[in-house]
């Protein structure tokens, strides 16, 4: 599906990615995680195609650099991190702007499964009732679910998602990984997604990548990787523990 190769990114003097390889097939949901400033993001930039990068980044083999927009997009799906609002749109609208690479033209017409697929992603996320409100006027966890129906209207075969539960109390966390989870039971997909969270790192994702400073501590299944040792590796701190420590506070 997607496999990237030696990606450096490099800003100036300094480099925010070096040499990150991994490879994403079908039913895998990949967890980019390590401490803040480790590069997660940047790498999920460049996978975007937002960034300059070397080495390389293909889809089924071809160079994604090679891809239209509008291609790409048909392929890949990307969430970034949301922070303010001001769109006076619809719930609807904003979520029928995913088909946009799949019109054509002056007047972006010609998407005969547009309609039936806005539809499918407002209620698998629970929106379709909520199609008329104004996105001003949902709650963080609402908002950020009609732009999850964004991009599975968008119908790709990988989601790209960079914190899709940033700030989002823990019914919303639940619900956010909840629906990803169920989009991603469908054959033919995966994920990719930027979490902070080692405990939801863990409990969803089969696969990791784990940064610090741009470097790989280590990579591949996620139980493989999210071990004490590479994480104590990656913060300086044995997380293990202090994760069995806050669990114990929960035992009675």
């Amino acid at each position: 599906m997607l496999r990237a190769e030696n990606v450096t990114v490099r800003f100036g003097n300094r480099t925010a990615v070096e040499s990150a390889s991994f490879s994403v097939a079908p039913g895998q949901w990949w967890m980019l995680v390590g401490p803040n400033g480790a590069g997660k993001t940047t790498l999920v930039n460049a996978l975007a195609r937002a960034v300059p990068y070397s080495g390389g980044i293909y889809w089924e083999e071809r160079e994604i650099k090679s891809f239209k927009s509008s291609d790409y997009a048909k392929k890949v799906g990307i969430l970034s991190q949301i922070n303010g609002i001001e769109y006076g749109f619809s719930v609807e609208e904003v979520a029928a702007l995913g088909r946009y690479a799949h019109q054509s033209g002056f007047l972006r017409r010609g998407d005969a499964e547009g309609e039936q697929r806005v539809r499918a992603a407002l209620e698998m996320t629970g929106l379709w009732q909520m199609r008329g409100r104004c996105l001003g006027t949902l709650s963080g966890g609402e908002t950020q679910r009609v732009f999850l129906a964004q991009v599975f209207s968008q119908d790709p075969q990988l989601l790209i998602l960079d914190e899709p539960a940033n700030h989002l109390d823990l019914p919303y966390q639940q619900q956010m990984f909840s629906l990803i989870g169920k989009w991603l039971a469908q054959p033919g997909r995966a994920v990719i997604a930027v979490v902070h969270d080692l405990a939801l790192a863990r409990r969803y994702g089969t696969h990791a990548l784990l940064l610090k400073e741009g470097k790989t501590v280590a990579a591949g299944d996620a139980r493989r990787v999210l071990t004490r040792e590479h994480l104590l590796s990656a913060y300086g701190m044995d997380v293990h523990a202090w994760m069995r420590e806050m669990l114990s506070l929960w035992a009675d």
